[in-house]
C-alpha cells in the first residue's frame, strides 16, 4: 500500500474536497461578516474544541458540575487530538487552538486520500473521486473544518480499511488502534477488522499470523484508554461511568424514540423519514455488496450513532465517519455527465456550507 506520488485521480479527489471545504470556509467567514461574529473563533473556540484545547494545555483533571447535578469530566475526550495540539503548538508559533484547526484541516486531506482508495478499490477511480467529494459535502461537513476529531479519526479508518482491503493486516491494525486513541467510535473499526479476520478463520479454516497480529493490535489504543480512566479513577468501569454522566450510555435507541414522540407531527415525521432513508442507504450497501470490513464498519458507525442516549442533534455528525453510506450515490453519480455531477456537487458544497455558517453562527448542535 504504497503512498507514492499522487496519480490525476488522486489529485481530482483532494482537490475536488479541498474545494468543497473552500466553499464552505467562504460561506461562514461572508455570513460572519455579515453577522459581525468571529468566524475563525467558532472553527477553534466552540463546543468540544474548547475541552479539547483544556485538555491540551492543562492535561486531565477538568470537571464541570450542572446546575442538575450531572459531573462532566474532560476523561470523556478521548487524548490523541490534544496530544497533537500540545505537540504542534509547542513546536510551532501558534497557539493549541490554532493548532488543532492545523490538524483537523491536515487530517481532513488524508481522510479524503483514504476515502478516495476505498472507493477505487470497490467501484472505480470515478465512483472514488466522487466518495471523496461527497464526504466533503456531507450536510455537517462543517465540522470537518473545525478543532474536532472527526477528520482525524475518519483518515485513520479509511485508511486502517484500506490496508485490510489490500491485505495489510498490521498496518490496518496500527491504524485503528491509533483511531481507538481518537474517539470511542473505534469500536465499529476494532469490530470489522475482528468480524473480518474471524469470517476468514470460518472460510478458510486457517488464519495467517499477520491477520491474527493485526486483529489483535487493533483495539489496544481503544483499551488503553479505557483503562487508563479506569485506573486513574480506581474503577474499572469509570469512562463508562464519565460517558454516561455525559449523558452518553447506550439505551438501544429508547431516548431516541423519546425524542421523536416529543416533536409536533410534522417534525416527527420529517425526522423518520430521515430515518427511513437512512435505513435505505444502509440496504444500498448491503445490495452493493461492499467488501466485509467496509460494510461491518459502516452499519457500526451508525449503530453506535443511533443507540446512545446523547443529544440529537450531534447524531449526524457522529454518523459522518461511515462514508460508505455515500458509496450507492457516489456510484450513481459517476454514471452521469461530468457536466451534471460538477453542478450538483457546487450546489450541495453551498448547501452544506449554508447549514454549516447557520448552525455554527447560531446556537445550533456541536
Amino acid at each position: 500500500m504504497p503512498l507514492t506520488r499522487p496519480d490525476r485521480s488522486t489529485l481530482a479527489a483532494l482537490g475536488g474536497y479541498a474545494a468543497t471545504r473552500v466553499v464552505g470556509l467562504v460561506v461562514l467567514a461572508v455570513a460572519a461578516a455579515a453577522t459581525g461574529e468571529d468566524g475563525l473563533h467558532r472553527l477553534k473556540g466552540r463546543w468540544d474544541s474548547v475541552w479539547y484545547v483544556r485538555i491540551a494545555e492543562h492535561g486531565y483533571g477538568y470537571q464541570v458540575t450542572l446546575p442538575n447535578g450531572d459531573v462532566h469530566s474532560d476523561l470523556a475526550f478521548f487524548p490523541l487530538l490534544p496530544a497533537l495540539e500540545r505537540g504542534l503548538s509547542a513546536v510551532l508559533p501558534v497557539d493549541a487552538a490554532t493548532a488543532g484547526l492545523l490538524v483537523s484541516w491536515t487530517a481532513g486531506l488524508a481522510a479524503a486520500w483514504g476515502i478516495f482508495r476505498c472507493g477505487d478499490h470497490v467501484a472505480g477511480r470515478r465512483a472514488g473521486v466522487l466518495l471523496a467529494v461527497l464526504w466533503g459535502v456531507y450536510p455537517t461537513a462543517f465540522v470537518q473544518s473545525m478543532a474536532y476529531t472527526e477528520t482525524l479519526f475518519t483518515a485513520f479508518a479509511a485508511w486502517s480499511l484500506y490496508a485490510v482491503l489490500r491485505g495489510r493486516w498490521i498496518l490496518a491494525g496500527v491504524l485503528c488502534s491509533a483511531a481507538g486513541l481518537t474517539r470511542p467510535t473505534a469500536a465499529a473499526l476494532i469490530a470489522a477488522l475482528g468480524i473480518t479476520a474471524l469470517v476468514t478463520l470460518v472460510r478458510d479454516r486457517r488464519l495467517p499470523w499477520s491477520t491474527l497480529a493485526g486483529a489483535l493490535i487493533a483495539p489496544l489504543g481503544w483499551l488503553a484508554y479505557v483503562a487508563y480512566v479506569g485506573v486513574r479513577q480506581g474503577s474499572p468501569t469509570a469512562y463508562f461511568d464519565v460517558q454516561a454522566a455525559w449523558g452518553n450510555s447506550i439505551d438501544f435507541g429508547v431516548a431516541l424514540a423519546a425524542f421523536i414522540a416529543g416533536l409536533p407531527w410534522p417534525a416527527a415525521l420529517g425526522l423518520c423519514a430521515a430515518l427511513a432513508l437512512l435505513g435505505w442507504l444502509v440496504a444500498l450497501c448491503v445490495r452493493q455488496r461492499q467488501p466485509l470490513p467496509l460494510l461491518v464498519y459502516t452499519i457500526g458507525v451508525v449503530f453506535v450513532s443511533l443507540v446512545g442516549a446523547a443529544y440529537f442533534g450531534s447524531r449526524p455528525r457522529l454518523m459522518m465517519p461511515a462514508f460508505g453510506l455515500l458509496l450507492p450515490p457516489a456510484v450513481a453519480l459517476a454514471r452521469v455527465r461530468t457536466r451534471i455531477a460538477v453542478p450538483v456537487l457546487a450546489g450541495l458544497a453551498l448547501a452544506s456550507g449554508a447549514y454549516g455558517a447557520f448552525t455554527l453562527l447560531g446556537s445550533g448542535p456541536p
